[in-house]
């Protein structure tokens, strides 16, 4: 296995890891925790969940991008940036920083503390907002990943 291959692993299985978290907490782990069928102390259930999966989330990311940064290094993929026909490479750009800062800079620094207070305050209106943002970033992923599928492989 040579290091495009391995790179190219890499970056699959990371991003498997990354979207498909997401699909599930979109689809599955915020609409039964809005239900209450977690408990009746919504947060408490939400937190217990991610404070299990945002490690997994942050190492996937990270391992996107830089794998990612490798391949277009290691390949000189640099002049895709300029060509519109590769529209998908500045969407996984843009959607790998988004995430990256989602995760390591606005979840620990105030996106814990305010959404703790809202969901405190008003949890139906916290969880349907915190559903519908995490349901958007999921079709901005798969958006991207089909765009990524079909520019890369025809």
């Amino acid at each position: 296995m040579n290091d495009i291959t391995l790179a190219r692993l890499l970056h699959v299985l990371a991003v498997v890891i990354w979207i498909g978290g997401v699909s599930m907490v979109a689809t599955v782990v915020l609409p039964a925790i809005r239900r209450g069928d977690l408990g009746a102390n919504r947060l408490q259930a939400f937190r217990t969940i991610e404070r299990r999966f945002v490690r997994q989330a942050r190492a996937a990311v990270l391992l996107t991008g830089m794998s990612g940064a490798y391949m277009v290094w290691r390949l000189d993929l640099w002049q895709r940036f300029a060509a519109t026909e590769f529209w998908w490479m500045h969407a996984m750009v843009c959607l790998w920083v988004l995430f990256t800062f989602i995760l390591f800079v606005a979840e620990p620094l105030f996106l814990h503390r305010r959404f703790d207070r809202w969901a405190s305050v008003h949890p139906e209106i916290a969880f349907t907002w915190f559903t519908r943002a995490h349901r958007l970033l999921l079709l901005l992923s798969v958006v991207t990943i089909a765009g990524a599928m079909v520019g890369s492989h025809g």
